[in-house]
């Protein structure tokens, strides 16, 4: 085995444009409105690509009118598309991972019981053992049920750590010693949305995307890409960052089919910003998720690469974020453009279908900036829906004609079908779309639902 390249990400990206032959890439937008290469944000001109990839029609231009059609051909053809030129295939050869439980307990969230139950997957890195790619995660399951729950798996940032308790409470002498305080996001935001999920009967999985592939260029060499390719540089085809923390949720999924207290037919995935990037890819690659909650997803996410509105395709290209997508995507940040890319954030949506999807976004004046594009990625959920009512369920309720779709006012939501949509009226955060998610899935699951 050759010994395992370090780069910088500078250099792991110029080393992929040597390989796709490509001199010199366009300089992504701006996000500051006050700077002079400031991204756009005039909607007379968020739109130069008017004609979208039609979900509907084959490459060859047949019509796609049947279910059959829709399985057999036109969903192959999409989802090879967005593995060649976007988020990259997995290899065929993606080391084994085998689960372990590091410590297990009881503890209580705001009066409700609950067992903790700290997790490491563990990629056989026999091949090459200079790298590790585990996933650390932390399984919260409500003590009192009596049926298997359903799941949420939650992409959540921070390292995975437990205390007792989850709020500042008397510690009680009997913790685990291998428990270290838990992540500081479940004191605010994440507390909330455990409150919603647990009190309601669900289990929460929470997973630690950086432990098993890191968030940037330098460690496309390490982790699980770098361990599959054995520490040498991706290939154009090979899998990013996005699709890499897409096989750990699989993998958590792998686990959790195993347990009896689980639910496994009613497994949902959730993240929000780069992660609700994720969660999409998740639901869109693998059938399995029951539902997803994608929050504030932005560019490589629910919004669509062709419009010129708030972050672009270019900004994906560059050096901080190209380790997301698949190498081959830099070639749309030139010599091509948006334009050329043979797919979109409609198309990608379209892949869940006719699961539960629920697309979230907040408002720019608290913080979910107008560099997501709240209104672009409104219009992709429109156009998908029309691979919901071909498959019998149903979408937004507002028609698919993604060209005159005007995005409804906060709190306004789009939830009587298996496609929903709201935007909240907080930041950068699905916390406060929370409670209308778990409502919407248990209406769909035929649960009473108990969440507020």
């Amino acid at each position: 085995m050759a010994e395992p390249v370090t780069f910088t990400a500078a250099q792991d990206h110029r080393n992929m444009m040597d390989q796709l032959h490509i001199e010199t890439l366009r300089p992504g937008a701006n996000g500051d409105e006050n700077a002079p290469d400031h991204a756009n944000y005039d909607e007379a001109k968020a739109n130069p690509y008017p004609d979208w990839p039609d979900i509907l029609k084959r490459d060859n231009g047949q019509p796609v009118t049947t279910p059959d059609q829709w399985w057999q051909q036109r969903r192959p053809e999409i989802v090879a598309a967005f593995e060649r030129e976007v988020y990259g295939r997995v290899p065929a050869h993606v080391p084994a991972v085998t689960w372990r439980i590091k410590a297990s307990e009881a503890e209580t969230l705001e009066g409700l019981a609950i067992v903790a139950t700290h997790l490491t997957g563990h990629a056989d890195n026999s091949a090459a053992p200079d790298i590790t790619a585990d996933i650390d995660a932390m399984l919260i399951m409500p003590a009192a049920s009596k049926t298997p729950a359903p799941m949420l798996i939650m992409f959540d940032w921070s390292p995975i750590r437990f205390p007792a308790p989850l709020k500042p409470e008397p510690e009680p002498a009997n913790v685990d010693p291998r428990m270290a305080p838990f992540l500081a996001a479940a004191r605010a935001g994440m507390l909330e949305r455990l409150q919603h999920l647990l009190g309601d009967g669900w289990g929460v999985l929470l997973i630690n995307p950086g432990s098993f592939q890191a968030d940037n260029g330098a460690g496309l060499t390490r982790g699980i890409i770098g361990l599959t390719n054995q520490g040498q540089p991706r290939k154009p085809q090979d899998w990013g960052a996005l699709r890499a923390w897409a096989w750990g949720a699989s993998r958590a999924l792998d686990y959790l089919s195993t347990r009896p207290d689980v639910d496994k037919n009613h497994v949902g995935i959730e993240g929000v910003s780069r992660y609700g990037k994720a969660a999409l890819v998740t639901m869109a690659f693998d059938q399995r998720f029951y539902m997803g909650l994608i929050g504030s997803s932005g560019e490589g996410g629910a919004k669509p690469h062709r419009r010129n509105f708030g972050e672009a395709v270019e900004n994906l290209t560059g050096e901080g974020e190209y380790h997301w997508m698949a190498g081959n995507f830099l070639k749309y940040g030139g010599p091509k453009n948006a334009g050329d890319l043979p797919v979109d954030a409609h198309q990608l949506i379209a892949l869940a279908a006719p699961r539960l999807i629920f697309i979230s976004y907040g408002i720019p004046k608290e913080g979910d900036a107008k560099w997501l594009d709240q209104q672009g990625s409104y219009m992709a959920t429109v156009a998908a829906g029309s691979a919901w009512k071909l498959l019998g369920a149903k979408d937004l309720g507002v028609g698919n004609d993604y060209r005159t779709a005007q995005m409804p006012p906060p709190l306004i939501e789009l939830m009587d079908g298996q496609l929903a949509w709201r935007q909240h009226v907080g930041g950068h955060t699905d916390t406060p779309n929370m409670a209308s998610f778990v409502q919407w899935a248990d209406r769909h699951m035929g649960r009473k639902t108990s969440s507020k």
